[in-house]
């Protein structure tokens, strides 16, 4: 057994059909642990290649509720009166953490999920202080 890093595609492709080749090895054998070697060697692989993002907590809401047949109606109890669901569901209102609670509970959605990404949705902002406005100034 010789090993490397995968570096490609390619080198991608051979070590995920050799995996399948060695999927029913047992654990404690030569096989077994060049399918953990492996398994391990692609998982590093395809975190740092094909990394999947977190879905945006609307949408993952707005797709369970697909699935569910469920229509905002049914969010009230979860999120609060029609007004509030609206502002939610158009994104004017972020969710709070007794929202994401509920929802979780009854929607089966990851937390994780319900939370986001802050640091993908926050934007600088400025203040009209004096401080800012020479920041601002030096900055432009």
């Amino acid at each position: 057994m010789q090993f490397h890093p995968i570096r490609t595609e390619a080198d991608h492709d051979l070590a995920v059909a050799r995996i399948a080749e060695l999927i029913g090895a047992k654990p404690d054998t030569a096989e077994g642990e060049e399918l953990d070697i492996l398994a391990t060697l692609v998982d590093a692989y395809e975190v740092k290649h094909h990394a999947i993002d977190v879905p945006d907590p609307i949408a993952a809401i707005q797709f369970r509720m697909e699935q569910q047949g469920l229509t905002r109606k049914n969010l009230e109890p979860l999120i609060g009166s029609r007004a509030r669901v609206s502002e939610v569901m158009t994104r004017r209102r972020s969710l709070t953490l007794a929202m994401i609670r509920r929802v979780r509970k009854e929607l089966g959605l990851s937390a994780d999920v319900l939370i986001g990404h802050p640091e993908k949705n926050r934007r600088k902002r400025f203040h009209s202080s004096p401080v800012n406005s020479k920041k601002q100034a030096a900055a432009g």
